[in-house]
């Protein structure tokens, strides 16, 4: 297939429009500490009576890759399907400041990840940009996308990619993943189905291996679908 690319702001443009994109990230040094949540207490309960009480843990969320498949041409955007069937799946994703434990609102947040069959948009001659999309986080610190359940490809496990960007500064680049038992229901499910036999779970993969279980997605039912939160502690510049 042709390697074009489909009309709409690009992704350096939709940063600036939000805020402001810097090419830098945190360093090494924020690798191996994490955040917690519970109950999704960091979108409506938070800051430092929020921690006191236990009810919300707030460090650093571990750094990871941004892997090959990063390209300039996200859409502003909830809705990232464009029209790719798999499983639904709601993301929340939550900005915590790191230092206070308060919401960030207006922080932008990047994901993208595989179709079902294992492809991205936009590179190795996919066209399109599906899966991709970036989002502001609203007053509780709380970006949603609507997508679907990734797919697999030899040597991942499942994952979403994600960058958040405060104020022209990258601060956190780093990886989703799902628990192996979910992926396993999921994938006996068409269209994923289709592609039997994948080759790397979890516990295999050496990136999930250094800090993905810190970033495992919580899951819930929704219909036929899930619905995957997770809160990210970043630091300010």
């Amino acid at each position: 297939m042709a390697n074009g690319r489909e009309p709409g702001l690009d992704r350096r443009r939709a940063l600036l429009e939000l805020g402001g994109l810097a090419a830098g990230a945190l360093g090494a040094g924020l690798a191996g500490r994490t955040l917690l949540g519970a109950r999704d207490a960091a979108a409506s309960s938070s800051g430092p009576a929020a921690v006191a009480s236990g009810l919300v843990r707030c460090v650093l969320t571990p750094e990871q890759t941004e892997g090959p498949f990063y390209v300039e041409n996200a859409l502003v955007r909830r809705d990232i399907r464009e029209g790719r069937r798999g499983v639904p799946l709601e993301l929340r994703l939550t900005v915590l400041d790191v230092s206070t434990c308060r919401p960030i609102p207006g922080a932008v947040v990047d994901v993208w990840h595989c179709d079902a069959a294992g492809v991205y948009s936009g590179v190795q001659g996919a066209s399109g940009t599906f899966l991709r999309g970036i989002q502001r986080t609203n007053a509780k610190g709380v970006a949603t996308f609507r997508t679907i359940y990734p797919g697999w490809y030899p040597g991942r496990t499942p994952h979403i990619h994600v960058k958040v960007a405060l104020g022209g500064d990258v601060v956190h680049t780093g990886q989703l993943y799902f628990p192996d038992r979910v992926t396993d229901a999921v994938y006996r499910r068409p269209p994923y189905s289709r592609r039997p036999g994948r080759t790397t779970r979890n516990g295999d993969d050496w990136i999930y291996r250094n800090g993905g279980r810190r970033s495992l997605l919580r899951l819930t039912r929704r219909g036929a679908g899930y619905v995957g939160a997770i809160a990210m502690g970043v630091l300010r510049r």
